[in-house]
């Protein structure tokens, strides 16, 4: 399920906009919401559903969430893709002994 609910949080290209905006450092969910053209309801839904996924962690401040990558995540995703393609570079011998 992990797999399928990271794959689904990315299919959204706000949500990739958030995750890139977030690869400069943690921002709050207004900061993150004056990038978009969409409600502030809308933004919070969004980071519900990357924070669900594991691919951001916030933390509150005060009256203020900031939210952050979690690159762990994101890091497991691409070494699966990576793995799904199979080797490049380096590929293995794979000819007579």
């Amino acid at each position: 399920m992990g797999l399928q609910q990271t794959l689904k949080a990315l299919a959204d290209p706000i949500r990739r906009e958030i995750l890139n905006l977030l690869k400069n450092g943690c921002l709050s969910a207004g900061e993150i919401a004056d990038h978009f053209p969409v409600t502030a309801a809308s933004v919070s839904r969004h980071l519900s559903v990357l924070k669900e996924a594991d691919l951001i962690r916030d933390r509150r401040e005060g009256k203020y969430i900031y939210y952050e990558l979690n690159a762990s995540v994101l890091e497991e995703v691409m070494l699966w893709i990576t793995d799904l393609k199979g080797e490049s570079g380096h590929e293995k011998d794979t000819g007579g002994e």
